[in-house]
Formats: structure tokens, sequence, C-alpha cells
């Protein structure tokens, strides 16, 4: 135990007197909580539709008066008066406005008699997430519109009413879960299993093999500190990150019990699964090659950013065998849901046997040799 224990007393101090590799690895986690996190999944707001009013009656001052509340409430759009349709549509065309209101002749006329009034909207569907939102927001304005002055006693229509179990989650509290396990990973691969190889590489390796250390206590030595330095990058990102997205929750003694849990199981199944990769490898080049290979393979199949209901077969396969599934999905349970031990259970158990599995199967390979 005392000569695996120095194994683990040499890395963390490597590690602490590299506050240059510490702060890198934790400022890529936190810089995509904020720059995705801000450029997705917003509310699309001030956008500009371009109101060409070929009737200026009664009804198209209504129309007008309906944009107006838009443009000062929710803010999704403002309107700009135009005199004509087709420099309205060219426009349009060449991204000076986001989209285009016709209101055509005669439009009060059909209104009051009830003969098929229509309104133009022209958008630019190249940008399907706008032109989504602008015709949802106008469809919107229209059923308003089209519903009765004097509603009848008794609803005669099917109503559907919606109740959400948690507050608004704007997408940077949905990327959180994603960016405390992205910071494990990276401590894992730039702290763990990259160093080890560079060691290697160096022929500091070589002082291990002339000590009494045996196989299973050199390998249970780096992976015990690998374990922890990712451990303590998933805190410092949890709380670091919780205060950005403006998550307070994890300041909960039980919150904070079951985040540090699932920190460390996610944080020895990701050890021991680059440990089983690394493990016969001497080229330094190979683990920086494999960084971006396996960060696309782990990270976007897990459902950190979309939902794995969407996606093929073959790749809700690859989730299934993902620990970064199962780490986010115990991450949003506890962040976003307050779950609780029962939300947990399952990812806790799988990361904690795919970590033992993971170290049972490196430690016969790995070779105590030059």
């Amino acid at each position: 135990m005392n000569r695996m224990f120095a194994i683990i007393e040499r890395e963390m101090r490597k590690f602490f007197r590299s506050p240059t590799l510490m702060i890198m690895s934790l400022m890529l986690p936190i810089l995509q909580l904020i720059i995705i996190g801000n450029a997705f999944g917003g509310k699309i707001v001030g956008t500009h539709v371009a109101v060409v009013d070929h009737d200026h009656g009664p009804q198209a001052v209504k129309v007008r008066e309906a944009f107006a509340a838009v443009a000062a409430n929710i803010k999704t759009f403002s309107t700009i008066d135009y005199p004509n349709e087709v420099q309205a549509r060219e426009d349009v065309r060449t991204g000076k406005i986001d989209a285009a209101v016709i209101i055509p002749e005669q439009y009060s006329r059909r209104v009051y008699a009830q003969n098929a009034p229509q309104l133009g909207l022209v958008v630019d569907n190249s940008d399907l997430f706008t032109s989504s939102t602008l015709e949802g927001e106008m469809q919107s304005l229209v059923d308003a519109m089209n519903s009765p002055q004097v509603q009848d006693r008794l609803s005669k229509s099917i109503a559907l009413e919606i109740v959400e179990l948690y507050p608004y989650v704007n997408y940077l509290k949905y990327l959180l879960p994603m960016t405390v396990a992205l910071a494990m990973y990276i401590s894992v691969m730039i702290g763990g299993g990259m160093l080890y190889i560079d060691d290697k590489a160096r022929g500091v390796h070589e002082g291990y093999l002339v000590t009494p250390i045996t196989k299973l206590e050199l390998v249970f030595g780096l992976n015990i500190a690998g374990a922890i330095k990712a451990t303590l990058s998933g805190i410092s990102i949890g709380v670091i990150g919780s205060l950005i997205a403006g998550l307070g929750i994890v300041f909960h003694p039980v919150i904070m019990l079951q985040m540090l849990c699932l920190i460390i199981a996610g944080s020895i199944a990701f050890n021991g699964m680059m440990f089983l990769l690394m493990v016969r490898v001497d080229d330094p080049l190979v683990p920086r090659a494999m960084f971006g290979v396996l960060n696309v393979l782990l990270l976007y199949p897990s459902g950190a950013m979309y939902p794995t209901a969407s996606f093929p077969k073959w790749m809700q396969a690859m989730s299934i065998v993902d620990p970064f599934t199962y780490a986010i999905h115990g991450f949003k349970a506890i962040l976003l849901k307050d779950g609780g031990w029962i939300a947990i259970r399952g990812d806790l158990a799988f990361l904690t046997i795919f970590g033992i599995a993971t170290l049972l199967i490196a430690t016969p390979l790995f070779k105590r040799t030059l």
C-alpha cells in the first residue's frame, strides 16, 4: 500500500505543480458552457419583419396592433413598413430583413364578409430555426384573431392543458451536465492518459522498474491518481457551472452528496476506459490523435445535446455502452430534476461496474517492462 500511495502522491504533486495544465483542463468545459449555452437553444428575439399594407382598413390596423404587442412584450420581432411587395421579397432574399407580411387589398372587406381572408408571409427558410419561430408566432396571432369576440358559455372544442413539471430550462442549464462530464473526461485524458504515455516516452517509467513495486500496485496507483484528478475537476466545474447557469440547488447538502458520488463513479469509469485504451500505447502522439476521435464517439451519442430517441439504431446502440450516457443522465437527474437517489442508482451502478471491469481487463494487459 505504501508503494501504491507513493505513486499517487507523485502524480498529484505533478498535477498541482502544473497550474497551467489545471487551468486549461477547466477552461475548455467552461468556455463551451458559456459560448454554446448562449449560442444555441435561446428564444429568437430582435428579428425584423416587413409589413406591406395594401388594405389600410380597420382589420389591417388590428393586424398591426397584434404585431406591436409582440414587439413590446416577447420581442420576437419588430415591424418595418415597406411600400411594395417586390422590394420586401428582395430584402428577405438578400438577408436585410427576416420575413415580410403582405396584407392584400380588400383584406378588411373579406374579413367582414367572411370570404376567405388571407395574409401572406414571406420567410427565408434557409434558416429553419428562425423561419419556424416566425411561422409559429404568426400562426398564433392568426389563431387569436380567428377566435370569436364573444366566447360560448360552454366550450365546444377540445382543449389541451399542458403541465410542465419543472421551471423553464434554458440551453445553458441543459448543457451543464455535459460540461461536468466533459471536464472529467479532459482531466482523465490530459492529466492521466497523456502524462503516463509521456512518462514512458521520456524514460521516467524506467524508474518504476528498478523498484519492488508490483504491476498491480503501479496500475492502481496510476488509476487512483487519475480518478482523484477527474473528481477534483468535476467538483470544480459542477460548482462554477452551477453559479454561471444560476442553479443554486447544487449547494443543497443531499444534492452535493449525490453529485459527489456520481462524479467519483464517473471518474472511475472514464479513467478505467482510458487506461484500457492506452495500456499498450507507447507513442505520445497517439493519445493526442485519439482525443478528438474519442470526443466525437463518446460525447455526441450520449444524448448530451440532443435526445437519444432521435438517433438511428446504430447510434442508440453506441449510447448503451457509452459511460458518457450514464454520467450525463445522472447529472441531469440531479441538477435539472432533483430526482434523488432512485433516479441515479442505475447510473451509479453502471459507471462503477464499467470502471472496475475495464481496470480488471487492463491490468493483465499492462506490461511492467520497457
